[in-house]
């Protein structure tokens, strides 16, 4: 015999509305076989109930949701992609500074690898480069400038996104005049010099983020913003030169480096007039969205291009007998050509259980990194260990570009809390110096720039792997630098 339980009296007070948490389920909607909603107070075996699938469910789609809300809200790793952008400009710059003596003897007229027999290569493989326009030397010794001068700006960090355009334009024209110069790092300028136009790397520690900055105080005080007019002139001036160039087919055979300055030149004209007529409208938002997009794709196709990198060159020692017996380090450092420092050379090439342990600990942290990536502390002692493997070999074997090169590739995977720290330390410094100038003063009433207050400082934050490639708002702000809102160079025409 089934009894049914008694219906609950009925009450004549209002029924509040039920609240909706965040997973779209009311927390008080009647569920099947619970009493007190005219149900019986038994669940049926047929009924469904909720378990712990439908719960992992819901929670893996609250994870998707804040990761896509992640994504697309913020350009992540703001200071990574700063080191990358100094590392490899600073690389560069100091390159073509050293070669300025000898750079009719690589790249110029006076080149083995003539003129000629570089026009044949290209056309074969269609790549491309300004040198191979004309054999003027006037012409050469303008884009040789021209090179120097983009890398210094990028170094800075002014107008990031037209010089990071100027910088790809001459690292690409450079090398492809002579491919057989170099010492294996100018391939990997070459691929980071493409990677950085894509990239919003002047967030943080350049001069576009305190013009950014000063440009947020302007409007917080209620003043108009000022006039840019050199960003309209860069427009302006780079734009016949694009379309001459694309007349007259001296982009090269490759369809991607035509698409990309095009829309790179074309984009800088919308957010210039969104910025200008809807600053705060949708279509800004959708912009910031599709440049925070690129970023974080364009740094994570960085990080896996280290790894390929390191992977690669690691399994390809395993297979060479030298490297299993552990005697490979032994011969470049009795090379004349590897050795600017032959005593300390000798010292290290004397003693076989050295060269022994370099020679393994080198395959292993090549071969061991990609696979330490998820494990925050492993990763970081290995990122140590292969730094100063890379200053080992720009003091012991004289690659000193290689090895900068490399170590600014491998700063894509610091810490944000180790990179805070480097810029504190960095900043003071630099007060430091400008106090001991005649003139100035160490307080800021003597002229200096100003500083941002104690209480805005980042926070030593530790609370996920995250945190180490995104950097929070409160990190940007601790330090002075601009949000992501104003960041990437690309809010004013060709900024």
């Amino acid at each position: 015999m089934t009894t049914t339980p008694p219906t609950p009296p009925h009450s004549d007070r209002p029924t509040p509305a039920p609240e909706v948490p965040a997973h779209g389920i009311p927390s008080h909607a009647p569920i099947h076989g619970a009493p007190g909603h005219g149900a019986p107070a038994y669940t049926p075996a047929h009924a469904p109930r909720p378990g712990p699938p439908q719960d992992r469910i819901g929670a893996a789609g609250v994870a998707l949701a804040r990761g896509l809300q992640r994504i697309t809200a913020s350009a992540l790793g703001p200071y990574q992609s700063a080191v990358i952008r100094i590392g490899f400009a600073a690389t560069y710059l100091f390159f073509l500074l050293r070669e300025v003596p000898h750079r009719h003897e690589l790249y110029g007229p006076d080149s083995p690898w003539h003129w000629d027999l570089a026009r044949q290569l290209t056309a074969g493989n269609e790549a491309f480069s300004v040198l191979l326009w004309t054999d003027n030397v006037l012409w050469f010794e303008a884009v040789y400038a021209l090179t120097v001068l983009s890398a210094a700006a990028l170094l800075l960090g002014w107008r990031t996104r037209t010089m990071s355009v100027l910088f790809m334009v001459g690292v690409l024209s450079v090398q492809n005049r002579s491919v057989f110069m170099g010492d294996g790092g100018d391939n990997v300028i070459h691929l980071m010099a493409i990677y950085l136009v894509l990239t919003r790397c002047a967030q943080v520690w350049s001069l576009d983020a305190r013009r950014a900055a000063r440009k947020a105080e302007r409007a917080a005080a209620g003043l108009p913003p000022r006039r840019d007019v050199v960003g309209p002139v860069l427009w302006a001036l780079l734009g016949p030169v694009l379309i001459v160039a694309t007349v007259m087919d001296g982009l090269g055979g490759t369809w991607w480096l035509r698409v990309l300055l095009w829309l790179l030149w074309l984009s800088a004209a919308a957010w210039w007039d969104v910025n200008r007529h809807a600053p705060r409208g949708q279509l800004r938002s959708l912009l910031d969205v599709l440049a925070n997009l690129v970023h974080n794709a364009t740094l994570v196709v960085i990080m896996i291009e280290v790894c390929l990198i390191y992977a690669t060159a690691g399994w390809y020692k395993i297979q060479g007998s030298r490297w299993q017996d552990g005697t490979a380090l032994y011969y470049p450092l009795k090379l004349d050509y590897f050795t600017p420092w032959p005593a300390l050379s000798d010292v290290l090439a004397s003693s076989g259980l050295v060269v022994m342990v370099l020679t393994y600990a080198t395959v292993i942290v090549q071969v061991a990194f990609p696979f330490t990536l998820f494990n925050r502390r492993l990763k970081n002692v290995l990122l140590v260990i292969m730094i100063g493997e890379h200053a080992g070999i720009a003091l012991l074997l004289g690659l000193p570009f290689f090895s900068m090169a490399m170590i600014a590739a491998d700063a894509v995977f610091l810490p944000t809390v180790f990179l805070l720290w480097l810029g504190r330390r960095a900043a003071l410094g630099r007060e430091r110096l400008l106090g001991l100038l005649p003139g100035r003063s160490r307080s800021p009433e003597g002229g200096g720039s100003p500083e941002v207050p104690a209480a805005r400082t980042a926070p030593d934050d530790r609370s996920g792997p995250g945190k180490e490639h995104g950097g929070t708002g409160a990190e940007r702000g601790g330090t002075g630098e601009a949000p992501p809102h104003g960041a990437g160079g690309g809010h004013t025409l060709v900024g």
